[in-house]
């Protein structure tokens, strides 16, 4: 391991990955219906699970492609480690070394119509995620290791909904003024942002993306919290671990 290696097509398995998103997700709604378990407000699109499956596999063959042995590396079984608020946590993708946990990794979407709720209760996961993650290192419940590399991976559905001003009542005290009539989209980039800021995840990633019947688009608004940028700080982390170890 010598150098960061990133894949020549990047943008066009990022298209792919984002059209299997769509394929994927209206391709459980249609399952759903046909079992008569369609979910309110298609909450379908949120507990399927599967549509960023393809994001997965392409961070497994980049990781791959910089030297990570592929028995390291936890996709479809064997995702759950211990925290400390809770037993147990069940990860999208994992990197495990010599009993060393080296990344983690949450993935999670979400699509209209309805953004309020889903909002509140993914930002409250993800904050909780991190708590316990970094309460559960500080206290050795992985043994004594280097912190791992913990990545948060959001993709939103852009539409008119998700980029409407929203009202925000707080009756006893004023709301900070960045939330002023921000939409969900700039709900989101806030809060990945601040996930950052306050050093509970080590990257995160932000997509936007629409779809039509003409066309599928995406976007990362921030450089920040762009994939590229995601993936090179995951990179640097990895190649630190297998460097340490002489691989």
């Amino acid at each position: 391991m010598n150098s960061i290696q990133i894949p020549s097509d990047l943008e066009k398995q990022i298209a792919d990955a984002m059209k299997y998103f769509w394929l994927t997700r209206f391709g459980q709604i249609t399952k759903q219906n046909t079992m008569g378990t369609k979910d309110k407000g298609y909450r379908g699109a949120v507990t399927g699970g599967k549509q960023l499956d393809r994001f997965i596999d392409l961070i497994e063959n980049i990781l791959i492609d910089n030297g990570v042995p592929k028995k390291c590396i936890f996709k479809t079984s064997n995702l759950e480690i211990p925290g400390y608020f809770r037993p147990n946590k069940k990860w999208d993708l994992l990197v495990v070394d010599h009993n060393e946990l080296v990344v983690a990794i949450e993935f999670k979407s979400q699509v209209g119509p309805s953004f309020g709720n889903n909002f509140n209760n993914r930002t409250e996961e993800a904050m909780g995620t991190a708590l316990d993650i970094w309460t559960a290192y500080r206290e050795g419940v992985f043994g004594p290791q280097k912190a791992p590399w913990i990545g948060y991976f959001m993709v939103l559905e852009d539409c008119r909904r998700s980029n409407e001003p929203v009202h925000v009542k707080s009756t006893h005290f004023p709301v900070l003024n960045e939330f002023v009539n921000a939409s969900y989209k700039e709900r989101y980039e806030i809060f990945c942002e601040k996930l950052l800021l306050e050093r509970q995840y080590s990257a995160a990633c932000f997509a936007t993306t629409t779809f039509s019947d003409e066309n599928i688009t995406y976007d990362f608004p921030r450089e920040q919290l762009s994939f590229k940028t995601f993936i090179v700080s995951m990179l640097g982390a990895v190649l630190a671990h297998f460097w340490d170890r002489g691989c």
